[in-house]
């Protein structure tokens, strides 16, 4: 018997099997140099499935030297046109040839490919894509119920990140390391099981890298020359978290369905953004909305109701063209990445259909900075009415936008009105951002502090707080501080001769001193340069006259030996601690024997508290009665 194998059968590596089950008995293998060539361009071209074809034709050889078949490669090898237009037909019509020639059964698992070799008269076996009970794939023995991802890499023994969404781990597998031999055996199994089940595809395919969606796992293939050595990333969600287990679901649903808007869920890589996604999506189709989806990769678990889309002809903007023609209530988004991604998702909500978008953004001013650098202002408000901040899994924080015709309230202003764009927290009803245009450059202006985030990474909620056990993060946060002093310093440097003093009061806001004849050019006309320099470190400036930090008159309050003698200091707005000896450290306040708040002493060697507020008060209290103030280092 005389089989002429297309390259689709021998990438799908059914021949091999076939001849293991004895469906081929003493059959005469002919490779024509064709399939050997194409298979030889894509894995040049670092495409998985060229070196899955290759690792099929090894066996088949090995099949050869054990007796159970015979192989021959026969044929002219095509040129470099011939191999190029391979999309159009050239080898296949080169493949049918060889069949044609030797009289051979033409084995091919490609439809069209079927039906031409049968209009040329040949006798064609169609091999089905065989859908049944699979085995588990090798990469499930790295997986178990608590595993997040598995990172394999040549050379490098397995890792795995475990536990949850808000307390996942790094941990390694085991000690041995992973070969090249183990990951292009594993590759070429997860490539057949996408080709061959219904819930798997190949997702994605370039040089060096292959995407493949299994069911709810996401697995990236990747080779030299995009990477240093042959790596293996499998991703799969471990938590189903229902739409009512989230802290805001009847905020969030109320949105969804009191009018179609555009929502933006963003957070971190990990945070749970797209199960948010999808558990608004199911939500929706629950309550009889039509849902898309528009994702690349598609890895959302929606149900079947639910059609997922990707990028046709790998662009979304095509995608979306056919979308719309289906006239859906909502469309979820994932993810939004390049500037095509915000343009069609701006466009599909300014048509009237309802968006969900997922993007990768830390907080709110990182989601607006990502959407004005790629669209105009004036359609953010008209695209955008929610955003939703997730951390570990939570909808954190969510925030809605109005637009209006109004004086800015974040700048020094004559008055002028102008467009603003508004942000609310949902939560309190408070007024965050107002983003406007200001001389031709969009500002984002903070108009009260950020809710403190609660995650592991999050930044310090203010000057002081009574929280002694937070030592370690209070560290981390006067570091990332330090960086943006050293910035602001720089910017308003550009304005001035003299020294530029800066201090952090919170992540959101800094005190900057100046020598009193800059300050007017450090403001600039109507507050353009502050606004200017504001917008771009995010953070909000106070800018006073250096003549206004010289203090008033100091009052001491001894201090225990060995801990550092203190003054007070009070100005208009703050009263300041001074202790030097205790700089950079975090300490805890004694009027006496009493305990009165935790804080951290900045690099100056001062704590700064807002002279109105409770804590300022009781200090002051405490020295008029003589108590006597001390520190002890945490």
């Amino acid at each position: 018997m005389k089989l002429v194998p297309d390259t689709s059968v021998i990438i799908d590596g059914r021949i091999t099997s076939l001849i293991t089950r004895g469906e081929y008995p003493d059959a005469e293998i002919i490779i024509p140099e064709a399939v050997v060539a194409e298979l030889e361009s894509q894995a040049n071209q670092g495409r998985e499935i060229g070196f899955s074809g290759l690792a099929e034709l090894q066996q088949l050889c090995r099949m050869a030297a054990e007796g159970q078949c015979t192989v021959r490669f026969v044929g002219e090898r095509p040129s470099f046109d011939q191999v190029r237009l391979a999309a159009g037909g050239e080898i296949d019509a080169m493949i049918r040839a060889v069949a044609i020639e030797h009289r051979a059964i033409f084995l091919t698992s490609d439809r069209v490919q079927s039906e031409v070799a049968r209009a040329k008269g040949l006798e064609v076996q169609y091999l089905r894509p065989e859908i049944g009970e699979f085995t588990p794939l090798g990469i499930d023995q790295f997986f178990d119920e608590q595993t997040l991802a598995v990172y394999l890499k040549e050379n490098v023994p397995p890792y795995a990140r475990r536990g949850s969404v808000q307390d996942a781990r790094l941990v390694r597998i085991r000690d041995q390391p992973s070969s090249e031999y183990e990951l292009v055996g594993l590759a070429q199994e997860i490539l057949e099981r996408a080709k061959r089940s219904p819930d798997g595809f190949i997702e994605h395919e370039s040089r060096g890298i292959t995407i493949v969606q299994i069911g709810s796992m996401r697995i990236a293939i990747a080779r030299s020359p995009f990477v240093d050595g042959m790596e293996i990333t499998a991703v799969r969600p471990v938590v189903d978290i229902s739409f009512d287990e989230y802290d805001r679901a009847e905020m969030l649903k109320e949105r969804l369905t009191g009018r179609k808007g555009g929502v933006l869920i963003a957070g971190m890589p990990g945070s749970g953004k797209t199960t948010l996604a999808q558990n608004c999506a199911t939500f929706l189709s629950a309550r009889g909305f039509i849902i898309k989806t528009m994702e690349a990769p598609r890895d959302m678990q929606v149900p079947d109701l639910i059609s997922q889309y990707t990028a046709l002809d790998g662009s979304m903007e095509a995608t979306a063209e056919m979308v719309m023609l289906l006239r859906p209530d909502y469309v979820v988004y994932d993810e939004l990445r390049r500037t095509e991604d915000f343009r069609v998702f701006a466009d599909m909500r300014l048509a009237g259909v309802g968006m969900i978008g997922v993007l990768h953004a830390e907080n709110i001013h990182a989601v607006l900075l990502r959407f004005l650098n790629r669209l105009d202002f004036g359609t953010l408000s008209r695209v955008i009415d929610t955003i939703v901040i997730v951390e570990e899994g939570e909808a954190r924080l969510v925030y809605d936008l109005q637009f209006g015709l109004r004086a800015p309230d974040s700048i020094p202003s004559d008055g002028t009105v102008m467009p603003v764009v508004t942000v609310l927290n949902a939560d309190t009803g408070e007024r965050a951002l107002e983003v406007f245009r200001y001389d031709g450059e969009v500002m984002i202006m903070p108009l009260v502090q950020e809710p403190a985030r609660t995650s592991r990474s999050a930044g310090h909620a203010g000057p002081v707080e009574p929280a002694p056990d937070r030592g370690n993060e209070e560290k981390g946060d006067r570091n990332g501080w330090r960086n943006v002093e050293r910035e602001i310093q720089r910017e308003i440097g550009r304005y001035t001769d003299g020294p530029v003093e800066v201090r952090m009061l919170s992540d959101t806001k800094a005190l900057v001193y100046i020598d009193d004849k800059d300050v007017p050019a450090a403001i600039g006309k109507g507050g353009k340069n502050v606004a200017s320099i504001v917008n771009r470190v995010g953070v909000g400036i106070d800018i006073r006259p250096r003549s206004e930090s010289v203090p008033e008159p100091v009052q001491e309050a001894a201090g225990e030996p060995g801990e550092g003698g203190i003054r007070i200091r009070t100005d208009r707005k703050y009263l300041a601690i001074i202790v030097p000896d205790l700089s950079g450290k975090i300490v805890d306040v004694f009027a006496g024997k009493e305990y009165l708040f935790t804080a951290t002493v900045n690099e100056h060697g001062e704590i700064h508290l807002a002279r109105n507020s409770s804590i300022a008060q009781e200090m002051q209290k405490r020295y008029t009665n003589g108590e006597v103030i001390r520190m002890r280092p945490v």
